[in-house]
């Protein structure tokens, strides 16, 4: 109750009204959750808590849905996606079997700790309120602000709009493009706006993304107990997952490589949705390592994989390599045949060469092999625009830098060196597995907006609950005292402080400094950890007693894990965190490049046309960024639910396909010149042009950017005014124009 109210004052500060906020909870409830609970009342047996009941049957109502949802826009009845809760609720009812699934399970109901609850409503709100500082406040609903909303954002809002209308789905931005995307959040997206009413712009900017992370918080939580047996150590690692990133010991701002895509992403959709998938899939799988004849849960883990097939497919192969880690230790370790593992593995196998081949056509969309590329855009990020290439030297000590972050991030799995058995059981095998193919692909992988960073999205709350799980084994081994953990704290985060504040190193470096002084205050802190682990293990036999020498270890590697935290928010709340602008961010719309009237025409466009009418227009770069030419411009396409002949083209699989390292794809010219030509002669009022958009391309409608058209052009002498608002007009193609 908590975060609902916490929510809607939220959103209700940020333009979205009570009655929206209202119409979208009852859906969430009645057509994803309810129906999802039942379903995995029916399914998956075992204990948990409420929360986390409710959490794995909305996800599971997320994945049904999509399903649903295609097969009824496929048939032009897109309403026939409540037909799948409905029938839920209808057997369920007339089932004799079924029916005591509508009662609470209270004898499969976990105990949950009463500041658990309250934890998780904290965790849930943090997010909410800081998707309100950083993407509510700089993206709101209204025009002309909206226009400096992420750049990525109007081509989310243009994919909603193109799986409202069509299945299956192409690129409405640029017609005849195949959709070779993870578009499944999209669908969902389609699918609640049809049965609300509420405008896609709403669901994506405001109300989409808070229940996916109410889902995802909680079943994360889930995970961090089911891995460290302890609902403190799912707190710790919750939080961890939440709050941490690369650990910034630089007072400019964090740059290049050292940060991560976090586990959730308002202007990512698709990052969320996947990761809200995937976690059942690693709680399934955990369970049937245990119970491998139980039929329900292997339908559920192939429903969830399935779902994270066109979500995010990022996690697939991380998921492929943690699998094939567990097939291996317990086949060598064990000496067993780990069926369970190898049927997963296979499922995952089959998702994944799907993905590649069918739901993404086997487009490369710019992903190659270019090892350390991200190390190199690291290094000019840290030293300022170069127009040499950095030195191999310098190229490996970003990476060791790099892999000195992770160190201090994920080094609490060490602790798992101390017990005894495969590192604490295949949860921990899987994790670790999951860990090397995301070090892996992110250092060898090259692209030009760093996407290969989302395999750490992936990877990071399971890396960091087996971060967390291993500190716990090692501090209960040594048996530190509470009071003793607390002050590694302390000092760890003291430590962080003290190093950034001494070194006073600012990125980027000044001109002439000398590239060492990047390497100091990271040397500076592995080096005080390792001097003060040597020093309390050398003296613990004889100040610390029993197990002096594993105590001091223990607190040595508490104060090295304590240290990033403060350290990954330095750049974010401390004085003095203003610098470069981290490599590739993207620069703003000024004020006075935006047009007047584009939502309005786009509306009325959408109210007075065919969802298949194609509509041509003048503009294809962002406004602003004419020269030379940004192709990343949505916003026709995404305001008007139609789709363009040619408007932006950079996320296309063509154009994407044809990047090589060192250019940039928003960059690179259209690939067909003659289409390209064609419109943009249309609105010179060329009657040809005109003619040839019409009868060749099948074109009903042009939207014209005045302030882009010819002095003493007439397009009204050669098509039909049919609606003008500020800058934009729209005519209509005549038929037979002459």
């Amino acid at each position: 109750m908590f975060v609902a109210s916490f929510s809607v004052a939220v959103l209700s500060r940020f333009g979205v009204s009570v009655a929206e906020t209202s119409l979208f909870a009852v859906y969430v409830v009645l057509c994803l959750t309810f129906p999802g609970v039942l379903l995995i009342r029916a399914l998956y047996g075992g204990s948990r808590t409420t929360a986390e009941e409710i959490a794995l049957g909305t996800a599971l109502g997320y994945a049904l849905e999509i399903f649903a949802y295609v097969a009824a826009r496929a048939v032009g009845a897109p309403l026939l996606v409540l037909a799948w809760p409905i029938g839920v609720y209808a057997v369920f009812l007339a089932v004799p079997r079924l029916r005591r699934h509508y009662r609470s399970r209270s004898r499969a109901t976990v105990g949950a700790p009463r500041w658990w609850s309250w934890f998780l409503a904290l965790v849930v709100s943090c997010l909410v309120a800081l998707g309100a500082v950083t993407f509510f406040r700089s993206s709101t609903l209204g025009w002309p602000s909206l226009a400096g909303a992420d750049l990525d954002m109007p081509y989310h809002l243009a994919l909603i709009g193109e799986l409202k209308n069509h299945m299956p789905p192409r690129m409405p931005m640029a017609d005849g493009e195949a959709l070779f995307y993870h578009w499944f959040v999209y669908a969902h997206f389609a699918a609640a706006s049809w049965v609300t009413g509420v405008e896609p712009l709403v669901l994506l900017f405001r109300l989409g993304v808070v229940p996916m992370l109410a889902v995802l918080v909680v079943l994360l939580g889930m995970a961090g107990r089911r891995v460290t047996g302890s609902w403190t150590g799912a707190a710790v690692a919750l939080a961890g997952t939440v709050f941490m990133t690369a650990p910034n010991l630089y007072l400019g701002v964090n740059v290049g490589t050292f940060t991560w895509r976090g586990f959730s992403s308002w202007t990512g959709p698709s990052l969320t949705f996947g990761a809200m998938f995937f976690a059942p899939v690693v709680l399934v799988f955990l369970d049937l390592l245990e119970r491998r004849r139980d039929v329900g849960r292997w339908l559920l883990l192939g429903v969830f994989l399935v779902a994270v097939m066109g979500a995010k497919a990022t996690f697939l192969p991380l998921l492929g390599g943690g699998l094939a880690a567990v097939v291996a230790t317990e086949a060598l370790v064990r000496r067993r045949t780990p069926w369970p593992a190898l049927l997963a593995l296979g499922m995952t196998a089959a998702c994944f060469l799907y993905a590649q081949l069918v739901l993404f056509g086997g487009a490369r969309q710019a992903m190659v092999v270019d090892p350390l590329s991200m190390m190199r855009r690291t290094w000019a990020g840290l030293t300022g625009p170069v127009t040499a290439e950095p030195s191999l030297a310098s190229v490996l000590g970003v990476t060791a830098l790099y892999l000195t972050c992770l160190a201090v991030a994920w080094c609490g799995g060490l602790g798992l060196l101390c017990r005894p058995g495969l590192l604490g059981g295949p949860a921990v095998v899987l994790t670790l597995g999951m860990g090397v193919v995301c070090l892996v692909t992110v250092l060898a992988l090259g692209h030009p907006h760093l996407a290969q960073l989302y395999f750490f999205s992936a990877a990071h709350p399971y890396l960091m609950i087996v971060a967390v799980h291993g500190i716990i084994v090692l501090v209960r081994r040594a048996q530190l005292s509470p009071r003793t953990v607390v002050h590694a704290v302390a000092a760890g985060t003291a430590a962080a402080c003290l190093v950034r504040a001494l070194c006073g190193v600012r990125t980027p470096l000044a001109p002439g400094e000398p590239e060492w002084v990047l390497y100091l205050p990271y040397a500076v802190l592995v080096g005080a950890a390792l001097v003060t682990a040597v020093a309390l293990a050398t003296a613990g036999p004889l100040v610390l007693g029993r197990r002096g020498s594993l105590k001091a270890w223990a607190f040595a590697l508490v104060v090295f894990a304590a240290a990033g935290p403060p350290a990954a928010w330095f750049a974010r709340v401390l004085p003095g965190a203003g610098g470069t602008a981290a490599a590739g961010q993207i620069e703003p719309v000024a004020e006075s490049a935006v047009p007047r009237g584009i939502v309005e025409v786009a509306r009325w466009l959408r109210a007075h046309s065919d969802p298949d009418d194609l509509v041509a227009t003048n503009g294809h770069c962002r406004w602003g960024y004419d020269n030379p030419c940004d192709s990343r411009q949505f916003w026709a396409a995404g305001l008007s639910e139609r789709r363009l002949l040619v408007e932006g083209w950079t996320y296309t699989a063509t154009n994407m396909g044809r990047w090589r390292p060192g250019e940039l794809p928003e960059r690179t010219p259209f690939w067909d010149g003659e289409r390209i030509r064609l419109n943009d002669e249309a609105f010179s009022a060329s009657p040809s042009a005109i003619r040839v958009l019409g009868e060749r391309y099948g074109v009903r409608w042009l939207l014209a950017d005045e302030r882009r058209v010819p002095p003493g052009a007439r397009l009204g002498d050669h098509a039909e005014l049919r609606f003008r608002s500020g800058d934009y007009a729209l005519y209509r193609v005549p038929d037979n124009p002459a």
